[in-house]
């Protein structure tokens, strides 16, 4: 993502269109291509090769600079070649890729898309650097290391994590003559705060908070936090009472007056919302303190824990690092993704405060990056996170997820009635995928 989020690794935006082509095999539940062996050896020093290495988020190329930089230090003669593709074009252009056996040689991946990539034979397993030592899963968040796992095959090195707060303005909190809620607040108190906010400052353009259509900083928490699933098994939990008490929860904000209308979060995002001032709470993801930096109310920003419904959750997710099973420069890469899994590679992505590093015990500098904000909620809220809902084929169902949802959050049709329909068609969808 992180994804910025879904800018940086976005859920219910993934083109289905851009899926096709693999998933028609992926979901025959057969390996669609030779795929890699997992066999590994670290190449001496003095190799000489060119890699490409691609990526989503601009943001983020001035950290990995300096960690390639390490990297070079150690291989002078790898030159490595950032392909930065914004993330609205990102799986078009990956999925043409992986069609010509053209892929970057390491490349960003993330959970909705593992299986799909993976079942088809396009990524090389880690297995031979694990077995050799150079990769120790154990030094990573084990339900990242779990997201990348197909069939009991681990592809990807969690190279980040990201778990959901609340971005706060306080000046408008100020401004509105309403109190900052304790850490510790409710669904309820979130409801009653954004209402309040909104009221007040209604002259002025201003919401306390804002729905939208990115599950994983939205809904899907919710839906945790009212003890329910998005998938359960093989089949859509989305039409159970809990995930249906997820869905109202936004429905009733909207309603409430609390967030902006469905329509104009369609012409404008939560997230722009938040960063042009206009709103007091945003419910975002630890990534989003890197578009944080030049906003005019940098000094008023905050974070709180998201609200607690009948338990307390979060989404956890993370990008990995993959190599291309058909990489012409296999050793090379597999050393640029070990070097990049290093405790001392991704020390140095936490000290730049853009993502949380996913290696244990680095992750202290991203929480000391923005002092006048509580940064540790993210890190925290590992202890309560649940795994992003993934299966072989996200992208079919997040399609159903986006043409289906706004009628319930708007208003138009009543949420157990559009739960109802969005879970028969994603089991469908289920069910192609198994066989």
């Amino acid at each position: 993502m992180t994804p910025t989020r879904w800018g940086r690794r976005a859920l219910g935006a993934l083109a289905l269109t851009s899926a096709v082509a693999l998933a028609a095999t992926a979901c025959s539940g057969s390996n669609g291509g030779s795929g890699g062996s997992g066999e590994y050896a670290a190449p001496e020093k003095d190799i000489t090769a060119e890699i490409t290495y691609g990526l989503w988020d601009q943001s983020q190329v001035d950290a990995i600079e300096e960690s390639i930089a390490g990297f070079n230090e150690e291989y002078p003669n790898i030159t490595v070649k950032l392909s930065v593709t914004p993330f609205s074009e990102y799986w078009t252009k990956l999925q043409t890729q992986a069609s010509s056996d053209t892929l970057p040689d390491v490349f960003w991946m993330n959970g909705p898309n593992i299986q799909l990539y993976a079942l088809n034979g396009k990524l090389e397993p880690i297995t031979g650097a694990v077995d050799a030592g150079d990769i120790d899963p154990a030094n990573y968040p084990e339900s990242l290391v779990d997201l990348y796992t197909v069939d009991d095959v681990s592809y990807g090195v969690p190279k980040d994590m990201d778990t959901i707060g609340v971005w706060i303005n306080k000046e408008l909190f100020a401004k509105a003559g309403v109190a900052v809620p304790s850490a510790d607040w409710t669904w309820d108190d979130f409801q009653t705060t954004a209402a309040q906010i909104s009221t007040a400052l209604a002259g002025e353009g201003v919401y306390g908070a804002a729905g939208g259509m990115d599950g994983q900083t939205t809904y899907y928490n919710t839906i945790f936090q009212a003890g329910g699933d998005v998938i359960e098994g093989d089949s859509s939990g989305y039409n159970t009472p809990q995930a249906q008490a997820g869905i109202q929860f936004w429905s009733d904000l909207i309603a409430s007056g609390g967030s902006p209308t469905m329509a104009q979060l369609t012409d404008t995002s939560a997230d722009q919302w938040y960063t042009s001032g206009k709103l007091a709470m945003y419910m975002g993801g630890s990534w989003f303190r890197s578009a944080l930096t030049d906003v005019p109310f940098v000094d008023s920003v905050d974070v709180l824990p998201l609200p607690t419904g009948e338990e307390q959750a979060t989404v956890i997710h993370g990008v990995s690092n993959v190599v291309a099973a058909g990489s012409k420069n296999k050793q090379a890469a597999q050393a640029l993704q070990v070097y990049l899994a290093s405790k001392q590679a991704q020390q140095a992505q936490g000290e730049f405060g853009s993502i949380i590093p996913a290696f244990e015990g680095t992750q202290s500098s991203f929480a000391a990056s923005m002092p006048q904000a509580d940064l540790q909620v993210f890190l925290d809220a590992v202890a309560y996170s649940r795994p992003l809902p993934v299966s072989a084929n996200t992208a079919a169902w997040n399609a159903l997820e986006a043409e289906l949802l706004p009628q319930a959050f708007s208003g138009e049709r009543p949420v157990a009635e559009v739960t109802d329909e969005l879970a028969t068609e994603m089991d469908e969808a289920l069910a192609k995928e198994a066989r």
